[in-house]
């Protein structure tokens, strides 16, 4: 088994979250966007949209970056089946919270590991399902968590490696990396089955 250190490592995506998780492992990997439509197909189910986006990302990259262990992830929130985007604006990310409001959100984080040391890369995968319970919610408790953290680029309007933590009741995962975007639980098994040891 080799080590990771030892190993070319690139990121597919430019997320900020993904990129500090990563570090925990490694600071030795390069960013790359992965430029991958993610427009879910028709009656997708949000699991599953997770999945193909996670691997979809991952060879994107991964067609530039030959002798390269690649890496893509992917997080999709649904609400009563209801996906959940990114709010992009701060009026979105009042309203995405108001219906979360005393509501179980839960997030499918997909991911993917390809090794392109290898004629055929074949994708690792694996797929982490968090579920988060809000507390309810009053609109100024909204408005003023939506001024204060700016979780405009955050799938469910939150971040909550930092203050969105005070808005839940409880979250319920087997990997507490996953509901920032990259499940290091799942990424270490998954790139440990590659050949690769994390530590």
């Amino acid at each position: 088994m080799i080590a990771l250190a030892d190993v070319e490592i690139v990121l597919a995506s430019t997320s900020r979250y993904r990129r500090e998780l990563l570090s925990r492992l490694t600071g030795n990997f390069l960013c790359r966007p992965p430029r991958t439509d993610e427009t879910p197909l028709p009656r997708e189910q949000p699991a599953a949209l997770a999945a193909r986006l996670a691997e979809a990302k991952a060879r994107a990259v991964a067609a530039d970056c030959a002798g390269a262990v690649v890496i893509g992830s992917d997080q999709v929130a649904e609400v009563d089946g209801i996906i959940l985007g990114k709010p992009h604006t701060a009026a979105n990310a009042r309203a995405q919270l108001a219906a979360c409001s005393a509501r179980e959100v839960v997030f499918h984080t997909g991911i993917c590991v390809l090794d392109t040391r290898t004629g055929q890369p074949r994708p690792y995968t694996a797929l982490d399902r968090t579920c988060a319970r809000f507390r309810q919610l009053e609109a100024d408790t909204i408005a003023r968590y939506v001024a204060r953290e700016q979780p405009l680029d955050c799938a469910g309007s939150f971040k909550c490696e930092g203050l969105g933590i005070a808005l839940f009741e409880r979250i319920e995962t087997g990997d507490p990396t996953a509901l920032i975007g990259l499940p290091l639980i799942a990424l270490s098994r998954l790139l440990r089955e590659a050949g690769i040891e994390p530590i």
